[in-house]
């Protein structure tokens, strides 16, 4: 329509322009047209038509992340949180539900949530903890939050911080999963998607570091802790590796909670001294060639030791199902047996390396103090449990650590006292005497005097039992008069090693009678000792029959040469002696007479008297154990020979190197004689 104004229709002659068409709207379109700006007109702009494509670079340090569906804001997440706990306090559960699904996924699968949605719901929860229901609280307490990124652990452990001090019930659980990641943690727990790399040992510390916040923030936790830390101990049959990150993690948690040191080393303990028996019971069960093959093979379990222990992964079998069903009973048990010796050395080596530090550098007072729990336990965990073989060695090394001697006093009057204590059992009494004699005995750093002192405390409690005992005795018998024969065997198991620290001192040399000695005799005594060994050995309580026939036969021949007493008569007599005939305490009506012996038969000469003797058991005999026998070697006294006895016993050599090795060879064989062991 053209608007046509009064001027032109009083103007006839002027010729207007036609009208032209207004441009219609521009519509948006998914065709990109060129612009001529864009457009080089001059004569060098190559042409349009080339083949040729621009070459396309993306820049690497740009997160480029697809994303599935709508990632929620902070605010809607905040808002789905407040109607769940809303809806779920009025009956509705299914926004709970579906809090507790997305908390319980594993990040590897394809709808997880994304870390930042993730911690937006974390942080939404954090406000109204006091309201999550237990199925919530669960699925938050077993989620995957150990690998994340910093930050959501730091929000994480806010969360669960809140949780244990609004809702206490929920505090076990709590404690329970963290204990629970001391154990050997999977190699996925360190790379989790969408999240940074991390170390085991960083997971670890992490895992510290929650256990100490909330054990600031809730001191009586630590009780609970201690059952968690009970509870999830590895079995037995679990991996090295699993015992060893497990208890190197126990002990870390010493350092912040000091008031658990002392449980905590006693939980350790037990678990050994358990490891400790079931190898010694094991190996007594499989024949001897295979017994001593494992122990030759040990020194070759040195090289693989687990060194890097956070960053390892589980070690897996050596040898497939099928290669183990082709080996025989013994092969299997003995491989068995030979893990779970290096499991052991692992287990002890790190108790020795932990306790290293607090016996060196640290005040007098602080060593005495560690040292009253190393007998604590020895007296409830090691001493009670018959055939410990290796975890008593703690005790063994660290008395000897002192150059005073307070260390040596205390655990030989540790011993004493439970071997005097009428208060015990008779299991328990003679385990200490057995311990007694065999620290006294094997120890470098005891001294003479403590050996001398040693055996008078034993020949004056022997006179005790003696007058107690004889007059009613009619004849040797082990149940009845346990303590006193183990008290026997003890002295004359310190005899045949520490000899020569009962000899006097060149003013101490005279006789029993206070007569000076004569200067003929090579060897003198202090005072005592003969009379104490004369007035026991021939008792009416017979101790040469029920002491072990090992221990006496070496005695005998000792005692022989050095001229202290002639007991060879009395072995062959009791010989004759049947102790399966005897009537023992049991017999109410006997009228048997210690002189009158039954002949042994070829019948009886087939039944075993064992059973009603000694054993040879001394709980430091020769240390086994490749890796943690540095620790003792240094405090270890092998046994050696008697000048005159032995070499007659070796016979002649034809070199010196031949007679060095035979020598080498009776001591070992010596050691075996008298201590009951295999042989280094």
């Amino acid at each position: 329509m053209v608007l046509i104004t009064a001027t032109a229709q009083r103007t006839p002659n002027l010729v207007l322009p036609p009208p032209s068409l207004k441009a219609p709207p521009h519509r948006p379109t998914l065709v990109r047209k060129r612009d001529d700006t864009d457009l080089d007109l001059s004569s060098d702009a190559a042409p349009l038509t080339s083949g040729k494509r621009t070459k396309v670079t993306f820049d690497n340090d740009v997160d480029v992340r697809v994303i599935g569906t709508f990632e929620k804001t902070p605010e809607i997440i905040r808002e789905e949180v407040r109607r769940a706990l809303e809806r779920h306090a009025v009956g509705d559960g299914s926004g709970i539900e579906r809090l507790e699904e997305l908390f319980t996924k594993k990040s590897s699968m394809n709808d997880a949530l994304s870390p930042a949605s993730l911690k937006s719901y974390i942080a939404a929860l954090l406000p109204n903890v006091s309201t999550l229901s237990r199925g919530l609280v669960r699925a938050i307490i077993k989620s995957e939050w150990l690998g994340r990124d910093d930050k959501h652990v730091a929000l994480f452990l806010r969360l669960l911080a809140s949780l244990a001090t609004t809702q206490g019930l929920y505090l076990r659980d709590i404690l329970g999963m963290l204990v629970e990641n001391l154990k050997h943690v999977p190699p996925s727990s360190t790379k989790l998607p969408l999240n940074p790399t991390i170390t085991k040992a960083e997971l670890y510390h992490r895992v510290h570091s929650c256990l100490r916040y909330l054990l600031r923030l809730i001191p009586s936790a630590s009780s609970i802790l201690l059952s968690a830390l009970s509870e999830n101990f590895p079995h037995s049959s679990g991996s090295k590796q699993a015992h060893v990150v497990f208890v190197r993690n126990l002990l870390r948690i010493t350092e912040y909670v000091p008031e658990l040191q002392s449980e905590i080393l006693a939980f350790i303990l037990d678990r050994v001294v358990k490891i400790d028996v079931a190898v010694q019971v094991d190996l007594e069960d499989l024949a001897e060639d295979v017994e001593e093959g494992i122990v030759q093979d040990l020194p070759k379990l040195k090289s693989g030791v687990i060194e890097d222990w956070e960053n390892e992964d589980e070690e897996s079998g050596d040898e497939s199902d099928s290669s183990e069903d082709e080996l025989d009973v013994d092969a299997n048990r003995a491989k068995d047996i030979t893990a779970n010796m290096e499991k052991l050395d692992l287990m002890l080596d790190i108790l020795f390396a932990y306790y290293n530090p607090l016996f060196s550098g640290t005040s007098l007072q602080a060593r005495e103090d560690i040292f009253e729990v190393l007998l604590l336990h020895f007296a409830t965990i090691i001493l009670p449990t018959y055939r410990s073989r290796h975890t008593q060695f703690l005790l063994f090394h660290f008395a000897q650590q002192q150059a005073d001697g307070v260390l040596i006093d205390k655990f030989v009057g540790c011993c004493i006292h439970l071997a005097f204590d009428k208060g015990r059992t008779s299991i328990v009494r003679r385990s200490a005497a057995a311990y007694l004699a065999s620290f006294v005995a094997r120890g470098v750093h005891v001294p003479p005097q403590i050996v001398r002192d040693v055996f008078g405390y034993i020949g004056n409690q022997l006179t005790i039992l003696r007058a107690e005992y004889e007059p009613t005795c009619r004849g040797p018998d082990l149940r009845r008069y346990s303590t006193y024969y183990s008290l026997v065997q003890a002295l004359l198991y310190i005899f045949c090693f520490r000899w020569r620290d009962l000899q006097a001192l060149p003013d101490e040399q005279a006789d029993d009678e206070g007569l000076p000695i004569q200067d003929d005799l090579e060897y003198t005594w202090i005072p005592g000792i003969k009379d104490t060994f004369a007035q026991n050995v021939i008792s009416k309580l017979n101790p040469l029959k029920v002491c072990s026939p090992a221990i006496v036969t070496e005695f005998a021949r000792i005692a022989n040469h050095l001229s202290v007493i002639y007991v060879f008569h009395i072995i062959e007599i009791n010989k004759r002696l049947r102790l399966s005939f005897l009537p023992h305490s049991n017999s109410a009506h006997d009228t048997y007479q210690y002189s009158q012996l039954d002949r042994e038969t070829a019948l009886s000469g087939r039944r075993d008297e064992s059973h009603y003797q000694l054993d040879e058991y001394f709980p430091f005999d020769p240390y086994h154990l490749p890796r943690s026998k540095r620790w003792v070697e240094s405090d270890y006294r092998a046994w050696k020979g008697v000048p005159g006895l032995d070499e007659e016993k070796g016979g002649n050599s034809d070199s010196e190197s031949e007679s060095g090795d035979e020598k080498e060879s009776e001591d070992e064989e010596a050691s075996v004689t008298i201590a009951g062991s295999i042989s280094p």
